[in-house]
């Protein structure tokens, strides 16, 4: 793959595994950085855009949920598909130091630690997702397959 965009450590991790994968710079709205801001600004289908978030547990201290952008993330189910009793959004001023990424450039792929990772079923509906690159500004454009394999994640309903 040919690009003047700089790499970022999830691509490194695509590259170093041979995974096919797109990076796909856009317009970073600092006032926007919602998912519906993103697939607008690629020209994408909003359920075709997921959002990395990341979540803690009674029981399960963190674990990630990758959803559609036009949907949001179900407590009751993330908690059930992670072993958890219950379980809520991440503190915003935890979300750097425990994943090395900020807010509207987090990547379900290469945090600082590998994470139980859970993406919503929905993607299997399309031949390709968009997830964060690791920066704003930058999506990855691969098959739901292969990131699941990247993460080590399992297809499961989450909205």
């Amino acid at each position: 793959m040919k690009s003047n965009v700089k790499k970022t450590n999830a691509a490194r991790l695509l590259d170093k595994h041979a995974v096919s994968y797109e990076l796909v710079p856009y317009q970073v709205d600092e006032q926007h950085l919602e998912a519906s801001h993103v697939a607008q600004s690629l020209g994408e289908d909003i359920r075709q855009v997921f959002k990395t978030i990341v979540m803690q547990g009674d029981k399960e201290r963190y674990f990630v949920c990758v959803v559609p952008g036009d949907k949001e993330i179900n407590l009751k189910l993330a908690a059930k598909e992670s072993g958890n009793k219950k379980c809520d959004t991440l503190p915003l001023k935890e979300l750097l130091p425990l994943t090395g990424y900020i807010r509207g450039g987090c990547s379900p792929l290469g945090m600082k630690k590998q994470y139980p990772t859970y993406i919503d079923e929905s993607a299997l509906n399309w031949d390709t997702i968009y997830v964060s690159a690791g920066v704003r500004g930058l999506q990855l454009k691969l098959s739901p397959k292969d990131l699941s394999n990247e993460c080590q994640a399992s297809f499961v309903k989450l909205v």
